[in-house]
């Protein structure tokens, strides 16, 4: 019985000592080390009839286990060592940097004309003591139109026809609605600007898109006139066309705003109409839960696409939106 045990573990050795050798990753060798010397491992399997051997030859085979437990063990961990440091240098060759090979080019990103004009704007007004106010896209037709004192059948809103959803909702048409908002939660004085894309109806061509831009304006305080209107409204040009230009309100309409005005300014030898504005309608005010008694305000608001045009001397409004990189590295 002795001898077929000492077989046993003779054979056990010389198995597990060549799986060893062949093992090729470490996964492989942490398997082979439960499946020889784990707690039902092999070695274990056999030694468990060590209980019919006579008791003079338990303590020779034992010694002969343990030695051979310690010969698989001492192969592991060689093994174990020469895969590790395998790993190691195939690692360090699969990122090894070529210094030679020319290097792979990233060009930097640039601004699209339209975000470098809104943040110059932005630029502008903070330095003027404004904060940015932001609003939703997807607009009520309270906020978008009747707060601003456009009632439903107002004529005025055949100029702003947009888009609409079943639920009565809209795609807003002026960044006014976040003025409306911003009133609501908050009380005077205020002075803020409303960056945002806006959407109206409108047949595309150079200087028309269905989806574009606009920036608007708004101060509300005690004792605002339109002298503070003008002075603002100067000053934001002097800086954004980086001149003091020639300029002309000329008296318009807008149904949230009385008196209303459109300013023009003299640009390279040519009048150009860049914005509107006025004082803020008292029913406005109203809507809000201001006195108009005791608080007045200004508004006014811009096409951003207007004023990119402007400044960067582009002729179709179109070249905006089509992502022609032969266009949009120019700027």
């Amino acid at each position: 019985m002795a001898t077929e045990i000492e077989i046993q573990l003779q054979t056990l050795e010389q198995e597990a000592q060549s799986a060893i050798a062949h093992s090729d990753n470490l996964k492989k060798l942490e398997e082979l080390r439960v499946a020889y010397l784990g707690k039902k491992g092999e070695l274990s399997l056999i030694l468990k009839g060590m209980g019919k051997l006579a008791p003079e030859m338990r303590p020779v085979i034992g010694a002969v286990a343990n030695q051979i437990k310690e010969k698989i063990q001492d192969s592991l961990s060689q093994q174990q060592e020469t895969l590790q440091k395998q790993q190691i240098q195939a690692q360090i060759a699969s990122e090894t940097i070529d210094v030679t090979m020319p290097g792979v080019s990233k060009p930097l990103g640039k601004s699209h004309p339209l975000q470098s004009t809104i943040d110059r704007v932005i630029d502008i007004f903070v330095g003027l003591g404004y904060t940015v106010a932001q609003g939703p896209q997807i607009e009520s037709d309270y906020y978008n139109f009747e707060a601003l004192n456009t009632p439903p059948e107002h004529p005025a809103r055949d100029m702003q026809d947009t888009f609409y959803f079943g639920d009565g909702s809209l795609l807003r048409t002026h960044t006014s609605s976040v003025q409306i908002r911003y009133m609501e939660q908050n009380e005077p004085p205020i002075r803020i600007i409303a960056p945002g894309r806006v959407y109206r109806r409108d047949t595309v061509d150079a200087t028309h898109s269905a989806v574009f831009h606009q920036i608007e304006v708004l101060a509300i305080g005690k004792n605002l006139t339109f002298t503070d209107l003008k002075g603002t409204i100067k000053e934001f040009l002097r800086q954004m066309f980086g001149d003091d230009l020639p300029t002309v309100f000329r008296a318009s309409y807008f149904p949230f705003t009385e008196p209303s005005a459109e300013v023009d300014v003299q640009w390279q030898g040519k009048w150009l109409e860049v914005m509107g504005c006025g004082m803020v309608d008292p029913n406005v005010l109203k809507a809000v839960g201001y006195d108009p008694e005791e608080y007045s305000g200004f508004a006014a608001g811009l096409g951003v696409e207007r004023f990119a045009m402007i400044l960067h001397k582009i002729d179709d409004i179109r070249r905006l939106y089509n992502s022609d990189l032969r266009f949009l590295n120019q700027f």
